[in-house]
């Protein structure tokens, strides 16, 4: 396996937009159970964020038929940058065009992945400006500590399905310019995840296969918190909130992470975590193989991965309408 360079073309993941079928409760979840704050509203879009996002919202919350991610976005680390790395993808053939921008960024281009997922890129963006109630005592940190749900501090990646891991994996490296830290391959030599990365995380983005071979789902999205007992206290917060915990808190074999699943009211799986994704600093860094017979060990002390998080997605199969692959 050869190793990725990292472009420095993309600065980090910015923000996702997940739809919802129930906007009111999704609302109620991420304001008073998951503890971000609301940073604005246009249309019937509500955006939030996590009380040390530098920017104005990390999380767009559309309503829609059903659940699902309406579309996820890189900053760019300069305007040479989008414009450069704009081209490559024009040249892929998965360039959906420039957009006026949103509510907190300026353009942003717009485009798709081999999958199906719909992302974007742009520079121009809003340092959020918190009001006087919320302005921190320290400077150099984005909002006052909230002290409400369980404070969700930054977003940390976002994870998605996909029906075909290798091809993703390589439209992320080539077209994107994003290091793979680590990967799931078969017995059979297909790929079945891999962790990518635009930063010195090990990861921003994961995808993992599709159960039923669908193209351009969505898995989850991860906020991180500062530590394990953070993790815990939010179990509790979810417990108290009547929110069903899919699983953990437990640790990942695969990057480490320490995690807790659950779903919020619109059906989409989101995750909190203990101080994000490890660094990655070597310039030489090879990708971590998994093997089949490793992963059916299950999680980092033994914890068997839980049916629903290898088959369930959003928008949820039932309602899924698209093309799909055999797995």
């Amino acid at each position: 396996m050869r190793s990725t360079l990292r472009s420095f073309d993309l600065a980090h993941l910015a923000h996702i937009e997940l739809l919802t079928p129930d906007p009111a409760a999704s609302l109620h979840f991420f304001v008073n159970v998951f503890g971000m704050t609301e940073s604005g509203r246009r249309g019937d879009s509500v955006y939030l964020r996590g009380w040390d996002d530098y920017e104005r919202h990390t999380l767009k919350l559309t309503p829609s038929p059903v659940a699902g991610m309406g579309h996820m976005a890189f900053r760019a680390t300069s305007p040479e940058a989008l414009e450069r790395r704009v081209a490559i993808i024009e040249a892929s053939g998965l360039g959906k065009g420039w957009t006026d921008g949103d509510l907190g960024h300026g353009p942003a281009y717009a485009f798709t992945t081999t999958d199906g997922h719909n992302m974007e890129i742009y520079y121009e963006t809003e340092w959020y400006a918190p009001p006087p109630e919320r302005k921190p005592s320290l400077k150099n940190q984005a909002q006052r500590f909230p002290a409400h749900g369980a404070n969700v501090r930054r977003i940390d990646h976002v994870n998605l399905l996909t029906s075909d891991v290798a091809e993703l994996r390589h439209f992320m490296e080539d077209v994107l310019g994003m290091r793979t830290t680590e990967m799931i391959v078969l017995d059979s030599g297909r790929e079945a995840g891999a962790w990518v990365t635009v930063t010195n995380k090990t990861y921003d983005l994961a995808f993992t296969l599709d159960h039923y071979g669908a193209r351009g789902r969505f898995h989850h999205v991860t906020y991180a918190l500062d530590s394990r007992e953070e993790v815990l206290r939010a179990a509790d917060i979810f417990l108290e909130n009547g929110v069903f915990i899919e699983t953990g808190p437990h640790k990942h074999a695969v990057q480490q992470t320490f995690f807790l699943y659950v779903y919020e009211p619109g059906g989409n799986r989101v995750e909190v975590d203990s101080a994000g994704a490890r660094l990655m600093l070597a310039p030489d860094w090879q990708p971590v193989v998994w093997s089949e017979a490793e992963r059916r060990k299950g999680q980092a002390w033994g914890l068997k991965t839980t049916d629903s998080f290898h088959t369930y997605g959003t928008p949820p199969i039932e309602q899924y309408v698209g093309t799909r692959r055999p797995i």
